[in-house]
């Protein structure tokens, strides 16, 4: 549901469009259950438009594996999070690409900072542990400190920067996405500087 230029979807999305399905999934989180993994984590794209991420969320509970879920959010209405608790997730960690509204919906090519803001509050509220993930890059590294701040006055119980991952269409927009070194260094004191506080 999101267009953001760093995401590691491959650049021909019609070459890809025939996914796992539902008993090849459980049985391949039974068979990594079996060689002893013991966590899943239920990314995308948008696990969310998996009309059985449910049911693979529940496999992963009766087998014992820790599950997480990484989502845009902007799918994670009261109902479908809901669905998961119930189904055995153990945490959800929502993507994040801008501290400020305007850059965030433009980064994502979507309105979508309202919608990520309410899936924290629903997430909390059925007793979630939540991280918010923030891949950095040239445009919102500036805004770090706006960044911590807002993972705090959201309660995210953790706060994961995260480097743009050069694969896919951010290969492709890695020359508009790269940060300038004295954008690394800063960012680098600000991280510090938020750890000591």
């Amino acid at each position: 549901p999101l267009k953001c230029p760093y995401c590691s979807n491959p650049l021909q999305l019609r070459r890809y469009r025939d996914e796992l399905d539902t008993g090849t999934w459980k049985r391949v989180l039974t068979e990594a259950a079996g060689l002893g993994v013991v966590q899943v984590h239920f990314s995308g794209g948008e696990p969310l438009v998996r009309r059985d991420l449910a049911e693979l969320v529940q496999q992963a509970r009766k087998l014992d594996l820790y599950s997480n879920l990484s989502t845009g959010a902007t799918l994670a209405d009261d109902a479908a999070l809901a669905r998961l608790r119930d189904a055995g997730l153990d945490a959800l960690q929502i993507s994040l690409l801008d501290a400020r509204p305007a850059e965030n919906d433009w980064l994502a090519g979507a309105v979508s900072f309202d919608k990520k803001r309410r899936a924290v509050e629903r997430a909390k509220r059925l007793e979630f542990p939540v991280t918010l993930n923030v891949v950095l890059h040239r445009h919102n590294l500036n805004h770090l400190e706006e960044i911590i701040d807002l993972a705090r006055r959201w309660r995210a119980d953790k706060l994961e920067l995260a480097h743009v991952q050069y694969t896919g269409w951010a290969f492709r927009n890695r020359a508009a996405l790269m940060p300038t070194r004295a954008q690394v260094e800063h960012a680098a004191e600000v991280v510090a500087q938020a750890r000591q506080a």
